[in-house]
């Protein structure tokens, strides 16, 4: 079934540097089945989706839309009509024009899902008409909807507001999302060189500077819709590698001689941990860190690259950078037990013929907001 897309209205205000119609043009463009009315005729039968132009949507209702069947889309705010899903009577039909009897009218959080399982989160699915006196409010949301929900401390944390100022800067300057991860590859080679020749500072700072950017280019991407296949294989090679070799090259550059088993665990237990990940999918097709509110507490500070550098910066700054590595390698190892154990009690559920379920998924989020894993890990746009 092939979808006919029409944009009506527009507004010159940019939101990370594209205009509503721009950003709608560029979304629509890559959803299967769908065709802009710019290149196909609409003609009586055909199934249409008629969209305000001067409004940002999220992403999620876009896909609900194009999904669904006879139903309108009004804005919470003012109820302005804003969508409508439905088969023509005839061609040349307009918003205005739309008849919404017999229309199913949804809003943005029935036609979207919450859930986002790729970014470990959930938030309410929202649409904005543009101005230029909400302009940079609703960067701000389409910022946060980039973020990720469940990830290491520093990343959720400590790197938001800079990376959201960063990112601006990238947006508004043309820089691309692929210009940063290969910037981060720079910077990893030259924090693994320093902590060879035992140059901890001038590592850290290089290290903990790419851990950043890494943070950056992925928002990027997302709020300027440049996201692609490459670039996100461009980005995750890079995340997936370059770790443990990072905590090789911290051990050379130690003045003591470093036990080779040290190095061994340290990169078994590396790769056991994401194996563990990989192994829990067979059991629910979702992140392990997602399952339940003690997995995303654990992704808090389970040994990856940021929580391990953490110790790594801590104990240079106290003078015991060996006893950084034995840290890092023992959290490591324990980390991966962890997860193992989730995976073994994950297929264990399974086998008795119970779901496994992400608890985000399963929330209130007004009814449990005391929670404090939910303030955590939820957020809405209401």
């Amino acid at each position: 079934m092939t979808v006919k897309a029409t944009l009506e209205k527009d507004t010159t205000t940019r939101v990370w540097g594209l205009t509503p119609r721009e950003r709608l043009v560029r979304a629509l463009s890559r959803m299967k089945g769908v065709v802009l009315s710019d290149d196909a005729t609409i003609a009586e039968g055909d199934d249409v989706l008629l969209l305000r132009g001067d409004y940002v949507f999220d992403q999620r209702v876009l896909e609900g839309l194009v999904g669904s069947h006879q139903v309108v889309l009004r804005d919470p705010a003012d109820h302005t009509l804003v969508a409508v899903r439905m088969k023509v009577a005839s061609g040349d039909v307009q918003l205005a024009d739309v008849d919404t009897t017999g229309l199913d009218e949804m809003t943005p959080g029935e036609i979207g899902l919450g859930l986002q399982s790729k970014l470990r989160k959930f938030d309410t699915p929202w649409v904005a008409r543009v101005e230029d006196g909400n302009r940079e409010r609703i960067e701000n949301a389409l910022y946060d909807s980039a973020y990720k929900g469940v990830t290491d401390l520093i990343t959720k944390w400590v790197w938001p507001l800079p990376a959201r100022a960063v990112t601006r800067f990238c947006a508004q300057r043309g820089i691309r999302p692929n210009h940063v991860t290969a910037f981060s590859y720079l910077l990893t080679l030259l924090a693994g060189v320093a902590f060879w020749y035992g140059a901890y500072g001038p590592g850290l700072i290089a290290a903990w500077l790419m851990t950043f950017l890494d943070t950056v280019d992925g928002k990027l991407a997302r709020v300027t819709l440049n996201a692609s296949r490459f670039g996100n294989l461009f980005d995750h090679v890079l995340d997936i590698i370059h770790p443990p070799f990072w905590y090789l090259a911290w051990g050379v550059g130690l003045a003591v001689q470093v036990p080779s088993i040290i190095y061994w665990l340290i990169f078994i237990g590396y790769i056991g941990g994401r194996l563990a990940e990989a192994a829990f999918k067979t059991a629910g097709p979702f992140s392990l860190f997602i399952w339940e509110p003690f997995d995303s507490v654990n992704r808090l500070v389970t040994a990856r690259r940021n929580p391990c550098l953490l110790l790594l910066t801590l104990c240079w700054l106290l003078g015991l950078p060996y006893i950084g590595l034995l840290l890092v390698m023992v959290w490591t190892i324990i980390s991966t037990v962890v997860l193992v154990v989730r995976v073994l009690q994950a297929r264990q559920q399974v086998s008795r013929g119970a779901a496994v379920t992400p608890w985000l998924s399963r929330v209130d989020p007004r009814a449990e907001r005391h929670r404090l894993v939910v303030r955590w890990f939820v957020s809405s746009h209401d």
